[in-house]
């Protein structure tokens, strides 16, 4: 069997540390240590951005709950994607407030991909998967709060189940209690918009 086909290996890290109770992964056992640093210093690095960021969101540095989790959504093809989910809790506040950011990796180059990264040049994805947000919105009937227009060219994604998966943090175009909404748009539906040789027709493979 080619190795090279394999799944990536992880490992899980904890730090318990005051309110911080966070668990996030990292890469291991990559015959390429470099790449390997790479992607562990990315998330790394994401992790400590979305603390900072509600930090400034609720305008205090001191939290009496930080809880950290992850989600491996793709793991297969060189193709790494990831979810780092946290939750910050400010003693006053109603509630806490949770975040969630993906990290998309080639893992033979240790490249992240953006949203933009997916689709081949002057592919007008931004139009067409606006369109398959706006239908799914209306299909299952989800209260904004504003009008619905298009997706930001770089919008939160991740890579899972054969989907191309996007999502909206809180208050971005929904009310509180919707959560985070998740939009998944099969990526067959994007073969003719997706880069060639990029990470979707990657996934297309058989």
């Amino acid at each position: 069997m080619n190795t090279q086909i394999l799944p990536v290996s992880l490992q899980t890290n904890h730090v318990k540390e005051g309110p911080k109770d966070i668990y996030f992964p990292q890469v291991i056992h990559l015959k390429d240590k470099h790449v390997e640093r790479k992607i562990n210093q990315a998330i790394v690095h994401l992790l400590h951005s979305l603390i900072d960021w509600q930090k400034e969101q609720q305008g205090t540095n001191e939290f009496t709950e930080i809880i950290g989790q992850y989600e491996i959504k793709t793991n297969e093809r060189h193709i790494l994607s990831l979810n780092l989910i946290n939750y910050a809790y400010a003693e006053g506040f109603a509630h806490g407030l949770t975040v969630i950011k993906s990290l998309t990796f080639d893992t033979t180059t240790g490249e992240t991909y953006e949203l933009s990264d997916l689709f081949a040049p002057n592919s007008d994805y931004i139009k067409v998967l606006s369109h398959k947000v706006a239908e799914q919105i209306k299909a299952r009937d989800i209260p904004l709060l504003n009008t619905f227009t298009h997706i930001q060219p770089n919008q939160d994604f991740y890579l899972a189940d054969k989907a191309l998966v996007l999502y909206f943090q809180l208050y971005e175009i929904t009310p509180y209690y919707i959560g985070l909404p998740m939009f998944p748009v099969s990526i067959y539906d994007l073969e003719g918009i997706a880069k060639k040789d990029g990470l979707l027709t990657r996934l297309m493979a058989n």
